[in-house]
């Protein structure tokens, strides 16, 4: 039996902790961070849900098995990698485009394959901690 204040605390929590998450996600290209700190904390975004609602409440408001998820993860940061060997660099060499400049300096908009990349390992991240989360949680 769940209390009523954790249940309350932890919806709020874990919106707290999925925003957080991204913006890890997000900073770790430039700054400390990126896919696996934010993949983590999402994971423990989730958990928290978990132990609040039950597995079966958590898997359903995940939507995607988490197998799944960290299968699409894996696909992307191996895109990534793909990418700059298909541009005749190495394999996994950053590139990065610019929007509305030469440099990064004077863009208005720049993408990398590194961005990609963490968002690749944010997923497989993000699904293997859960599906061993869950396959724990279920069994007991």
């Amino acid at each position: 039996m769940n209390s009523i204040i954790f249940t309350a605390a932890a919806r709020l929590l874990v919106a707290l902790l999925f925003v957080f998450s991204l913006f890890m996600l997000l900073r770790g290209h430039h700054l400390p961070g990126g896919g696996f700190i934010g993949g983590l904390i999402g994971a423990v975004a989730f958990i928290v849900y978990s132990l609040a609602a039950g597995p079966a409440e958590a898997r359903l408001a995940l939507r995607i098995s988490p197998e799944v998820i960290a299968m699409v993860g894996l696909g992307i940061a191996l895109l990534a990698g793909m990418f700059s060997f298909f541009m005749g660099d190495p394999f996994f060499t950053g590139q990065w485009y610019w929007v509305g400049g030469d440099s990064y300096e004077t863009s208005v908009f720049s993408i990398n394959t590194v961005l990609v990349f963490d968002i690749g390992v944010y997923l497989v991240v993000l699904g293997g901690i859960l599906s061993l989360t869950y396959a724990f949680e279920e069994e007991t």
